[in-house]
C-alpha cells in the first residue's frame, strides 16, 4: 500500500578547484548533517562528503560535539554491504575483458562437484547473484555463528560451498528479489579463485590503487589509517567484524572518507583508470523488480537514475549514492549501526536531492502513560514468550528465561533497550495494541497472548472540523505523496497511484492503518497548526511537509 524505500550499502584526478557557484560548501554540509544528527539519542559520529563536478564538501560530526575525537580523516570505517558494489565492478571487469558473462551459470564459477541447486532445470546465473534474485537464502546454513558480535568470523570456503548442498530452491532464479549475502560470498570467492590470488590483493590491484584509495583495506591495514571503533545505537562499543579474505567481497572493506570520495569520483567518471569501462558497465540496468544494476539499487528522480547502496555491520552504517547526470555523489560513514533505525537513507537522500525530507534527530522523551498501559501484557514473538510491564513511567520487557530489559523511548515513537541493538515499535492490532520487534536486520510482529485481551485504548472521537485540520497533501519522496482527506467522520489516506484507505484515530495526532501495518503521526508548528506527516511502516520512517 505504501512505499518501502530500499532500505532498503576513479588514475589520479586533477587538483580540485575552488567551489563553483552553487556547489555545496563544507559549512553548508555541516549544517545539514547537524539538523539530522545533533543530540541524536544514538550518540553517533559521522564522516560525510558531497562530491560534485569540481568540488568536494566534507564534514565530521557527532551527536555530542565532545565525541568528535572519535572520527577524522584517518578513521577507517567498516563500509559493510557497499563492498558489494566493488565486487560487482570486479565481475564487470571480467565481462569487459571477454572472460565472463552475466549469463554464466554460477556452478561454472565454483569448484567441480560443488552441489549447486537449480529449480526445475533452471540454473542460477551470475545476473541473479548481482541482483539478489538467485533464490539462495540470506546466509549459508553452516555459518557457525554463535551470536551477532562477529557473525562471519568462523566461516571458511569449505563450509560456504557445502552450505549449497543444504539449499532447495522454491522458485525459479530471477523470479523473486531476496537479499542474499550467501550468494555474494560465493561470487567474491570465485573472483579470487579465477584471478589466482586472494580477494584483497585483487581489489587493491584493480580498484584501490588505480583510484587512489590508498588507505582502504580488508585484513591488511595500510599506513596512515586507523580503524574506527564501532558502536551500537545505545552508544556502547561493539567488536569489529571479520571475514575470511576471499569471502570479504560481501561486506569486509574498511575505508576512510577520502577513500570513498575517490571511489565515488570514479563512479561519476571524474577519474579515468583501466577499471573505468567496468565501472560504467556495472551501472547499467540488469533487473527491473526492483530496478537494479550490478549490486546497485536504482532510483528514478524525474528523468535521472540515481545509484544507491547502504551498508551495515555490528557497529557501523554507510550510505553511498551516485547521480551520474547531475554529477553528484554522497558518502556517509557512521561509527554507529543504524540498521534497526532504518539506516542513513533520510540524510543520504536529502543530500542527493533536497526534495527528500532530511528527518530530525531522535531524542529520548517520556513515554505516554496510556500507551504504556495498553502495551502491558503477555505476547509471543516467534517461539519466544515475552511479557511487557509498565513500571515507573517506563516500559520493561521480560523475555522468558532472560533478564529484564528496561526500555528507553524516543520522539520517533520507538522503544529501545539500553543494553542491546533492538527497537520495539508499537502497532495497533486487531484486538488492541501490539508491537513489532526489530533486531539484527529482521523484524517480527508480536502476538498478544493475554487471557483477557484488553480492548483498544479509548480515544476521544474527533469532530469533522478537527479531522479537517489534518487534510492536505504531504510529499514523502519525489513522485510519491500521501493525500489526507475527510470522508464523513473518518480520515482517509491515499498514496500516489493507490486507493484511499481509512485510518483509525489512536492517540494525540496519531492514526493507524492496521491492514497495511502503517502508523501516521502529525506534527504541529508553534501555533498549533498541523505542519508535517510522519509515516512509519515496516521499519521505515518517511516525513513530508504539508502543502
Amino acid at each position: 500500500m505504501f512505499p518501502h524505500p530500499a532500505t532498503i550499502a576513479l588514475a589520479s584526478a586533477a587538483l580540485l578547484v575552488s567551489p563553483a557557484a552553487g556547489a555545496m560548501t563544507d559549512a553548508q554540509l555541516a549544517g545539514l548533517v547537524a539538523q539530522r544528527l545533533h543530540g541524536d539519542r544514538t550518540g553517533a559520529c559521522m564522516a560525510v562528503a558531497v562530491v560534485e563536478a569540481d568540488h568536494v564538501a566534507r564534514t565530521y560530526a557527532c551527536a555530542e560535539p565532545a565525541d568528535l575525537k572519535r572520527v577524522g580523516p584517518s578513521s577507517a570505517f567498516e563500509i559493510g554491504s557497499v563492498t558489494k558494489t566493488m565486487t560487482a565492478t570486479l565481475l564487470a571487469q571480467q565481462i569487459v575483458a571477454g572472460h565472463a558473462s552475466l549469463d554464466d551459470r554460477l556452478a561454472d564459477w565454483l569448484p567441480p562437484g560443488t552441489p549447486v541447486p537449480s529449480f526445475q532445470g533452471q540454473p542460477i546465473l551470475l545476473r541473479h547473484v548481482v541482483t539478489h534474485t538467485s533464490g539462495l537464502p540470506a546466509l549459508p546454513s553452516r555459518l557457525h555463528a554463535t551470536g551477532m558480535a562477529d557473525p562471519y568470523a568462523g566461516l571458511g570456503e569449505a563450509d560456504l560451498l557445502a552450505s549449497l548442498g543444504d539449499v532447495t530452491l522454491t522458485a525459479a532464479p530471477g523470479s523473486h528479489f531476496a537479499y542474499s549475502n550467501f550468494a555474494m560470498m560465493l561470487l567474491s570467492d570465485a573472483l579470487a579463485r579465477r584471478a589466482g590470488t586472494d580477494y584483497e590483493t585483487l581489489l587493491r590491484r584493480e580498484l584501490f590503487a588505480p583510484l587512489g584509495m590508498d588507505q582502504a583495506y580488508i585484513n591488511m591495514p595500510t599506513a596512515g589509517s586507523s580503524p574506527a571503533q564501532g558502536h551500537a545505537p545505545n552508544g556502547q562499543p561493539v567488536p569489529a567484524w571479520h571475514f575470511q579474505t576471499n569471502l570479504a567481497g560481501v561486506g569486509g572493506v574498511r575505508a576512510t572518507l577520502q577513500d570513498m570520495v575517490r571511489y565515488v569520483q570514479g563512479e561519476l567518471g571524474q577519474i579515468e583508470a583501466p577499471i573505468t569501462p567496468a565501472i560504467r558497465l556495472s551501472q547499467q540496468t540488469v533487473s527491473a523488480q526492483p530496478p537494479m544494476a550490478m549490486n546497485w539499487m536504482q532510483r528514478r528522480l524525474g528523468t535521472r537514475t540515481v545509484l544507491l547502496h547502504e551498508g551495515g555491520t555490528g557497529g557501523f552504517s554507510s550510505f553511498v549514492a551516485v547521480d551520474p547526470v547531475r554529477q553528484r555523489g554522497v558518502v556517509i560513514l557512521s561509527d554507529t549501526t543504524w540498521t534497526t533505525l532504518g539506516g542513513l537513507g533520510t540524510l543520504g537522500l536529502h543530500l542527493v536531492d533536497a526534495d527528500f525530507p532530511i528527518g530530525p534527530p531522535r531524542h529520548e522523551v517520556p513515554a505516554d502513560a496510556a500507551q504504556l498501559a495498553a502495551l502491558a501484557g503477555t505476547y509471543t514473538l516467534g517461539q519466544l514468550k515475552m511479557r511487557l510491564i509498565a513500571r515507573d513511567g517506563q516500559l520493561v520487557v521480560q523475555p522468558q528465561g532472560q533478564r529484564e530489559l528496561v526500555m528507553g523511548h524516543d520522539d520517533a515513537g520507538d522503544y529501545y533497550p539500553r543494553t542491546l541493538d533492538a527497537v520495539l515499535t508499537p502497532e495497533l492490532g486487531a484486538t488492541g495494541m501490539t508491537f513489532a520487534w526489530s533486531q539484527g536486520g529482521g523484524r517480527m510482529l508480536a502476538t498478544r497472548r493475554d487471557q483477557d485481551e484488553p480492548a483498544k485504548p479509548q480515544v476521544a472521537p474527533l469532530s469533522a472540523a478537527q479531522l479537517a485540520g489534518y487534510a492536505g497533501t504531504y510529499p514523502l519522496m519525489p513522485g510519491f505523496d500521501l493525500t489526507v482527506a475527510v470522508a464523513g467522520d473518518t480520515l482517509t489516506v491515499q498514496g500516489t497511484g493507490q486507493p484511499a484507505i481509512a485510518v483509525e484515530h489512536v492517540g494525540q495526532d496519531q492514526f493507524a492503518a492496521p491492514s497495511v501495518g502503517a502508523q501516521l503521526t502529525f506534527e504541529r508548528d508553534a501555533q498549533g497548526r498541523v505542519q508535517t506527516l510522519v509515516l512509519r511502516q515496516n521499519g521505515q520512517v518517511l516525513r513530508g511537509a504539508r502543502q
